[in-house]
């Protein structure tokens, strides 16, 4: 689920952090991505990578339910709609209106 915002003020990190979400690093593709836990486990979890355009910022938002089933791979169950991404969509957009 993409989710564009516009008129930024703040950098992606530090937008990315007042959402609620940690930093993750890949190694294996060397690029930096955010997640947000449910609970004190690990899976599942929010998963984002974001984009900057011109103008804009564009997160790009999953939902991993699972880590990957095999030591090198990067497929996982993973979900791209339902209500739960609704939800934290409608939750990101209404803690960026009042930044």
């Amino acid at each position: 689920m993409k989710i564009e915002l516009k008129n930024i003020k703040d950098t992606p990190r530090n937008t990315m952090r007042r959402l609620g979400y940690a930093e993750h690093y890949d190694r294996a593709t060397n690029q930096f991505s955010y997640v947000r836990r449910f609970e004190r486990e690990f899976y599942p979890r929010f998963h984002v990578y974001v984009e900057e355009r011109a103008g804009e910022t564009v997160i790009n938002l999953h939902l991993d339910m699972k880590k990957p089933s095999y030591v090198g791979s990067r497929a996982h169950s993973g979900e791209y709609e339902g209500p739960l991404l609704e939800r934290e969509r409608e939750r990101i957009l209404g803690i960026i209106n009042k930044l």
